[in-house]
C-alpha cells in the first residue's frame, strides 16, 4: 500500500469549463490524467486530493466527476478547496459518494500507520490584500486545523493535507505552521498555485517538517508518491 496525492483536478464533465483556456499545461488535462493516474496507482494504493476537485455549481453536476474519480485505480480522500462549491455540506456529500471515495473535514483519518490531517486553509497574513474578512476566515480554518489534528490517533505519524499554501508569498510562518510543528506532524502537502505562482511555491524541509506541492498542472497531471 502507498500513498500519492495531487490537488486542482478541475474536472468539469457535467459543465462547459474548458481548462485549456489557462495555458498549455491544462491542455486535455483529464485525460492526461487518467491514463497517468492508472500507469501510477494500483487498488490497493491511497490517494489524497487536497481540494478543487470538480468546477460543479452542485451536487447531483458533480457526480459525472466523482463516478470518473471512482473509476480509477485506488481509494481516494477528498477535501473540499475554494472552488469547490457542490459541496454543500459533509453529510448531503457523504451520502452520495460512490465506493472508494472519503471525504476529510474536521477529523483525520487514519492509513496504516499514517494520520491524515487537515482543512481547506486561507490566504496568510502578510498576503497582498489580505483583509478583515481574510482574517476571520484564516482564524476559523486555524480552529479547524487543530480540530483535526487532536483527532489524529497518537501513535500514528502526522500528515497535514491543505489546499492553500500554509505561509503567504514570502513564505513566512503562520498559524498553520505554528500549529503544525506543535502537534508534531512530519509531512504537509498543499496546491492551489498555478502558472506563475508556482515560482513561489515551497517544498522542502522547514523546522523539520517536509513540505511538498502537488498541484495538478505543477505534477503534469500524475500523482506524487508520498509514502
Amino acid at each position: 500500500m502507498r500513498i500519492f496525492a495531487i490537488g486542482d483536478l478541475h474536472l468539469s464533465l457535467s459543465t462547459d469549463k474548458p481548462m485549456d483556456i489557462f495555458g498549455a499545461a491544462w491542455q486535455d488535462h483529464v485525460n492526461r490524467l487518467a491514463a497517468a493516474w492508472r500507469e501510477t496507482v494500483q487498488a490497493e494504493d491511497w490517494v489524497l486530493i487536497p481540494g478543487d476537485i470538480s468546477w460543479a455549481m452542485g451536487l447531483e453536476a458533480a457526480m459525472p466527476d466523482l463516478l470518473f474519480l471512482a473509476d480509477l485505480p485506488g481509494k481516494k480522500l477528498l477535501m473540499r478547496g475554494n472552488h469547490d462549491y457542490w459541496w454543500s455540506s459533509r453529510t448531503k456529500v457523504n451520502a452520495v459518494l460512490p465506493e472508494g471515495l472519503y471525504t476529510l473535514q474536521h477529523d483525520s483519518r487514519r492509513i496504516d500507520n499514517v494520520a491524515v490531517c487537515g482543512t481547506r486553509g486561507w490566504s496568510c497574513p502578510g498576503a497582498p490584500g489580505f483583509t478583515a474578512a481574510d482574517e476571520a476566515i484564516y482564524a476559523r480554518e486555524l480552529i479547524r486545523l487543530e480540530l483535526s489534528l487532536q483527532a489524529a490517533d497518537e501513535d500514528a505519524d502526522k500528515l497535514v493535507m491543505l489546499h492553500f499554501p500554509p505561509f503567504n508569498e514570502r513564505n513566512q510562518a503562520s498559524g498553520f505552521t505554528e500549529l503544525i510543528e506543535r502537534y508534531g506532524a512530519k509531512t504537509v502537502l498543499y496546491a492551489h498555485l498555478h502558472g506563475a505562482a508556482h515560482k513561489s511555491a515551497f517544498e522542502g524541509e522547514r523546522n523539520g517538517v517536509n513540505y511538498i506541492f502537488v498541484a495538478g498542472d505543477y505534477l503534469g497531471f500524475r500523482p506524487a508518491l508520498i509514502r
